[in-house]
């Protein structure tokens, strides 16, 4: 369990501590000097059980609140420490706010210096701190008169709090590792060290993680928990990581140590925002805020989702704007502060790390973020998938909600669509719908240009179902195929019913240019040279030939350049093969096996990529849909 000291400055926050467990937080010459805490100090002390209660010690002074929010963030128990002599002030109600506002439901009220005042002055201060209690999370927190420098009453606290320790819960350690930094410094012969809780996961030496929002690599050399030497460190600890791959000056306050697949640093999100009851006024749409999350300090602007004017002890959905990133997972909690960093304004938990720039206020977003609001995930992703009627990215999800995957909590009426390292969610009502809507597009298409045999896949979709991901799109198209409710002729899509026919002249026509394309397939004529053989008129031929690549009897490549199907099917065949063979198809190596140029080769690549056949990445082309010309099925790939 790790406690962390609040209070106003000079209540004997430090003090108590080294009272409690024998260590001086103050470490600085500074804090010896001036007597004050300027930075966060931590002490250790191990319980019969074997475990080890850690304490924070947080500055009290109004300057810096910032350096107690950085200590604040991972606590488990909250001990609020009051002066008898001076009773509550100021920063002992900003310090309890923002337990409050982090949601920090057990603590203690120390009620120190008993020694300087009369038994009625602390009767006095105690019924004062009980009344502050009220309405906030510590309303049922013990109250403990004390004196540090006597000794009077610390060992009842102690005992306390031992027995908080001993029936402490851990947090569980389910998900990927994070731990908030709020030290970097280096040792000698060791090397670079980053102090912070751990707020979820796990860690063990060897491991490598990344830094966020840096994204630097590194790897753990070795460790500390609760000021122990260990093997594993986990969720709710204090932890000291020995890394290699990053210089102290690589990593500051405020950075996140994360496993691999959670480094996804935002400068936007969403969240449900509280303002304090204490807040000095009420709180305006695009107002300016000193954010603090975990152990970082961000300057932020809050943009009000459901309203322009957000009251003093209401709540609102909110997304919070960055001027820089940040790392930020679903559930995090955060502080509020005003733009000259003297008021704590609020609170809140993010509800999602990356906020939409558009589009943000509107009804079907305040729906999926209503639903981010249900504790239970299940029936949190229920909701969410019910109101995504353009299917839920499970990849991104499950980072924001820290889980290796989506499988155990999808319902049974999910279609899920896989595609790369990419997968998406669809309730099965919103599945059928695109379906629907795919078909009715289609019938649209065929009635405004009949004289056209249909579509190509990736024209369709940025026509019919532009938010659709391509993953998603070509499942859909399969799932239509499979049930004959729509037909494909090489890249073209059409209804089953529809069809183009020519007339008996221009039939004749074709069969009379058809050899000579028959006779080059992979370099065949342009339309002037087609002409110039046949003795025609380049204009008629040309618009003979735009009319057959309508109908899908041709293909253009490019301006006055038409390939047959039979080309097309050989030439995608040639590219799965070069796949098969290589990993990826090179411009180079379609070439030598096909005998032609390389501009000619390069304009039939760019065809394939065009129509959905291939995707270019660099220099190298994919096959991923291999089942369009008539190639071998198989799954959608990106």
């Amino acid at each position: 369990m790790i406690v962390g000291t609040a209070g106003h400055i000079d209540h004997g926050k430090t003090l108590l501590v080294q009272a409690l467990t024998g260590v001086d937080t103050d470490r600085l010459k500074e804090e010896k000097a001036r007597g004050i805490s300027i930075e966060l100090g931590y002490a250790y002390q191990p319980l019969d059980n074997g475990e080890v209660l850690g304490f924070i010690d947080v500055p009290g002074h109004e300057r810096f609140i910032h350096t107690m929010l950085a200590g604040a963030s991972g606590i488990d128990f909250g001990l609020l420490v009051v002066a008898a002599d001076d009773g509550v002030m100021p920063q002992t109600r900003e310090h309890l706010d923002i337990l409050n506002l982090l949601g920090v439901a057990r603590g203690a009220v120390a009620l120190t210096k008993i020694d300087r005042v009369g038994h009625s002055r602390v009767q006095e201060v105690e019924r004062e701190v009980r009344t502050l209690l009220v309405n906030t999370t510590l309303e049922q927190a013990r109250i403990f008169p004390l004196s540090a420098v006597s000794g009077a009453g610390v060992a009842s606290l102690r005992a306390s709090l031992h027995e908080e320790a001993k029936g402490f819960r851990m947090r569980a350690s389910q998900g990927g590792f994070r731990l908030a930094v709020d030290r970097s410094f280096s040792l000698q012969g060791i090397g670079t060290v980053v102090t912070g809780t751990v707020f979820s996961g796990s860690v063990r030496i060897g491991d490598e993680m990344l830094t966020t929002p840096g994204g630097k690599p590194v790897r753990v050399r070795s460790l500390h928990v609760q000021n122990r030497v260990a093997n594993e460190g986990s969720a709710g600890q204090r932890c000291a990581l020995n890394l290699v791959g990053a210089d102290k000056d690589e990593i500051a306050r405020g950075d996140w140590i994360v496993a691999q697949g959670l480094h996804a640093p935002t400068n936007r999100f969403d969240a449900c925002l509280t303002l304090s009851v204490n807040a000095p006024n009420p709180l305006k749409h695009w107002a300016p805020v000193h954010l603090h999350l975990g152990a970082s300090h961000a300057i932020a602007r809050v943009a009000l989702l459901d309203r322009d004017l957000l009251a003093a002890g209401d709540s609102a959905f909110a997304q919070l704007v960055l001027e820089e990133p940040i790392g930020a997972l679903n559930g995090d909690a955060f502080i509020l502060r005003d733009a000259d960093a003297r008021h704590t304004l609020g609170g809140g938990r993010i509800l999602d790390p990356w906020g939409p720039p558009r589009r943000r206020r509107t009804p079907e977003r305040l729906t999926e973020l209503t639903s981010l609001l249900n504790a239970d995930p299940r029936t949190r992703l229920t909701e969410l998938l019910a109101a995504a009627e353009w299917g839920l990215d499970c990849g991104r999800t499950a980072c924001s909600w820290n889980l290796a995957g989506l499988g155990d909590l999808l319902p049974d009426n999910v279609r899920v669509v896989e595609g790369g390292k990419q997968s998406f969610a669809f309730d099965a009502r919103h599945w059928q719908a695109l379906k629907t809507r795919l078909l009715g597009q289609l019938a649209d298409y065929h009635q405004r240009f009949p004289d056209e045999l249909g579509i190509d896949a990736g024209r369709a979709r940025r026509m019919f179902l532009t938010k659709l991901p391509e993953a998603a799109f070509s499942a859909l198209i399969q799932d239509v195929l499979q049930a004959g409710h729509l037909a494909r002729n090489g890249a073209w899509l059409r209804l089953p019913d529809h069809a183009v026919t020519l007339s008996s002249q221009e039939q004749g026509l074709y069969e009379r240019l058809l050899p000579a394309l028959l006779d080059s397939p992979f370099d065949p004529p342009w339309v002037r040279d087609l002409a110039r053989r046949s003795s025609l008129d380049e204009g008629r031929v040309r618009q003979l030939m735009i009319k057959l690549g309508r109908q899908g009897k041709l293909y253009q490549i490019v301006r006055d350049l038409f390939y047959t199907p039979e080309a097309l099917t050989r030439l995608s065949a040639i590219l799965l093969e070069l796949e098969a063979q290589l990993g990826a198809v090179r411009a180079a190596d379609l070439r030598d096996r096909c005998g032609v140029g390389r501009k000619r080769t390069v304009q039939i690549l760019e065809f394939f990529d065009r129509v959905g056949y291939t995707r270019r990445t660099g220099e190298t082309h994919r096959v991923r849909n291999p089942q369009m010309f008539g190639g071998e099925a198989r799954g959608p790939t990106v």
